[in-house]
């Protein structure tokens, strides 16, 4: 079932990507495995996606702690949902992309114990393109401030930029909120030197990855779609 989901999903891609005139190749799959098993998992890398995207810190060190022996420089861990001050040393231990980040105050605490590891984290600027009060992230205003400053934290790199749309039934609906996190990255990339682009648009999920993808995404965070065959059900990170 999953191998024939992901056939079928890249399939999907290719299409819309040759009708878009938009390079295939440069878009990645995040597979969304909140609540799945580590066999699961493993269907997935053995169909050839090696990008693993979990929403929980501690569901994600559980499966790290099984699959980083078996494999331990193929798969690419993205933290997808909220992060929490208080799991993010466990955060920058596991994940090699965080998604999520949607302040100042986590950024620099992503950025200090990044630091203590020796390590530097590559981050994503969590937008609230909608202006939803129930969801996470700084407003397209803020994140233009933010984003710079996030540039002086010397053990983050700012890779890009997140949204999660608002849930609709009908995918068009949609794409104005995707167009609008497309349009912020541009206007970012004109005020930043060249050598801190912004590169990955993080947008779409099951129920709405196609008008992301439309609109300019790059990494498309599948869940459902991927372990269920279906794009129905409640918004999330998947």
């Amino acid at each position: 079932m999953i191998e024939q989901n992901l056939a079928a999903i890249r399939e999907k891609i290719r299409f819309i990507c040759g009708r878009e005139k938009k390079d295939y190749s440069s878009v990645r799959i995040v597979a969304v495995s909140k609540g799945r098993s580590v066999e699961e998992i493993g269907r997935v890398l053995s169909a050839g996606i090696y990008d693993i995207g979990e929403n929980r810190v501690q569901e994600a060190a559980e499966k790290h702690a099984v699959l980083h022996r078996a494999r331990p420089s193929v798969i690419r861990w993205h933290m997808v949902g909220h992060l929490q001050s208080n799991k993010v040393r466990e955060a920058v231990r596991i994940f090699d992309l965080i998604h999520s980040v949607d302040s100042l105050k986590l950024a620099a605490e992503i950025n200090r114990h990044a630091q203590a590891a020796g390590k530097v984290q590559e981050i994503l600027v969590q937008v609230n393109i909608s202006g939803e009060g129930t969801k996470s992230g700084l407003s397209p205003l803020e994140a233009t401030g933010a984003v710079k400053e996030m540039f002086s934290m010397p053990n983050i790199m700012v890779k890009g930029l997140m949204t999660i749309a608002p849930h609709f039934f009908g995918q068009e609906k949609a794409r104005p909120f995707f167009a609008g996190l497309r349009t912020l990255m541009e206007e970012l990339n004109c005020l930043l030197p060249d050598v801190r682009r912004l590169e990955l648009l993080s947008m779409g999920m099951s129920e709405d990855f196609e008008a992301a993808l439309c609109e300019g995404s790059n990494m498309l965070r599948l869940g459902r779609i991927i372990f269920d065959g279906t794009n129905q059900g409640a918004s999330g990170a998947g």
